[in-house]
């Protein structure tokens, strides 16, 4: 049944969809119910400190697969056009990653069956690739939580409930015929789940209401309107302008935490009850980190244009447990970054060889040796970076430098003293030659790891959504920018 090889374990990687850091109750949320995510964190590593590739879903989900960041693998924006000709009515579909090396594809090639239920995204929801053997996605990445359209191996359907149910029934089906099989297993479940719509018609009706009769949310931070907030969707209602607004929101977003909480739960008694929870790595974490009122900023990323930085936005929750193998109860401080979950796992799994002859052109690095519980003597990287198009970041442990391509506005945040990002202190001449270092360090990062072709540095991403290729037959990314201040 699966694997019971101990140096090859089977893996369960879990990813949710717009989830922040903060939203878990182990992350300090008390009013946030996730019990499963909690038992995940006692029984294994939780990471303080780890930072999505990019603080959008289609560009952070391609670089967990492919170790690349968007500024090498060319997806730099949520993909708005390409993932499904019948759907969406655009006339093409594109494998945006087509020609790049994908660590599940290494998985297959060397033994592993790969599965992926949920969550795409990433170009032609129709056809099985990056070595995926079962497929079984959403048609576009993400919509109502019910009657979702779905492909499984190139036919489309109706799924029939709600999603964060549909997306582990298919995992779970898929599982237990691996009940037959010797080989290890590895399969992705990617949730929709908190993603919008946030609507009381659109969740579990007593969860639903339990948070909005009975919860306070004095647990999440709510400031004024950002003044670059950008307006979502066609609709202002996505943002929690009044308390009613924000009452009626961060219930829905709650209530889809916790009902894909314990969709994952059913994963892990399903690992339990067929003796597979010691020999599988189970791995959970989410796209991108979500502002939910945070810096008066309801989205990610693309909340706001110029697009932001803030750790709410880039920092994702990240839980890694294996009883018996991975150190558990344990809080990591290491700066992590989902560029580095694929030599990670290659790595955890005896095969991190097979990347030897691109490694220099990947930027992450294996954190394997924390996972097996080894005391860290330095050698770890002191930096993360992040980008979307021309907006880059470079973050320490105790400062954060943002530069905007071509010529601002740049950010300066002493993190020591001001842990919520309140003051930009890029004009503050006590930081000057700071700010000169991490400017020169992050342009050299860049400069090393990107593919000029794809620059994003260079791009004219506005948020808005790609519609094609960079260096493509049309223009790339869509540009319909409309504020909230302008209503």
């Amino acid at each position: 049944m699966a694997s019971t090889d101990p140096n090859q374990p089977n893996i369960v990687f879990i990813l949710s969809d717009d989830q922040g850091a903060w939203a878990m109750n182990c992350a300090g949320t008390s009013e946030l119910k996730t019990p499963n995510l909690d038992h995940l964190a006692e029984t294994g590593i939780r990471f303080e400190n780890f930072f999505c590739a990019s603080p959008v879903c289609s560009p952070a989900r391609a670089s967990i697969l492919t170790g690349q960041i968007p500024s090498q693998h060319g997806i730099q924006d949520f993909l708005r056009a390409g993932n499904s000709v019948d759907l969406l009515g655009d006339g093409k579909t594109i494998q945006y990653l087509a020609g790049r090396t994908t660590y599940t594809e290494l998985l297959t090639e060397n033994g592993y069956d790969v599965a992926l239920s949920g969550k795409w995204h990433i170009g032609d929801s129709a056809t099985p690739q990056a070595g995926f053997a079962y497929w079984n996605v959403h048609a576009t990445g993400s919509g109502n939580y019910y009657n979702a359209p779905m492909f499984e191996n190139g036919k489309q359907y109706t799924s029939d409930g709600y999603f964060s149910d549909v997306i582990t029934d298919n995992a779970i089906s898929y599982l237990d015929d691996q009940k037959s099989s010797d080989k290890p297993f590895s399969v992705n479940v990617h949730y929709t789940a908190p993603h919008a719509p946030w609507g009381s018609e659109q969740h579990p009706t007593e969860l639903y209401d339990d948070y909005f009769d009975n919860c306070a949310f004095d647990t999440v931070r709510w400031d004024s309107i950002h003044p670059n907030h950008l307006l979502k969707e066609g609709s202002s209602g996505s943002v929690g302008a009044s308390a009613a607004e924000r009452r009626q929101l961060l219930s829905g977003y709650f209530t889809a935490i916790t009902a894909m909480d314990e969709n994952i739960g059913r994963l892990i008694d399903w690992l339990e009850v067929n003796d597979l929870r010691e020999n599988t790595l189970v791995i959970f974490t989410s796209d991108n980190g979500m502002s939910m009122g945070h810096h008066g900023i309801w989205g990610k990323g693309n909340g706001t244009y110029p697009a932001n930085m803030y750790d709410t936005a880039v920092k994702v929750p990240t839980l890694i447990s294996r009883p018996g193998h991975v150190p558990e109860d344990k809080v990591e401080l290491n700066l992590l970054s989902h560029y580095d979950l694929m030599p990670t796992i290659l790595d955890y799994v005896r095969l991190g060889y097979l990347i030897g002859n691109v490694r220099d052109s990947l930027p992450g690095t294996s954190f394997a040796s924390i996972l097996d519980g080894e005391i860290q003597a330095g050698g770890r990287p002191v930096v993360v970076m992040d980008e979307y198009g021309p907006t880059r970041m470079i973050r320490t442990n105790s400062l954060k430098y943002v530069h905007r391509y071509p010529d601002g506005p740049h950010e300066f945040y002493d993190l020591a003293n001001d842990p919520n990002e309140t003051v930009n202190a890029i004009d503050d001449i006590a930081f000057r030659s700071i700010i000169k270092h991490m400017n020169k360090e992050l342009q050299e990062w860049f400069d090393r790891y990107m593919e000029p072709e794809r620059d994003g540095s260079k791009q004219a991403v506005k948020g808005r959504g790609q519609i094609d290729l960079v260096g493509g037959d049309e223009e790339a990314f869509a540009q319909d920018l409309t504020f909230m201040r302008d209503l």
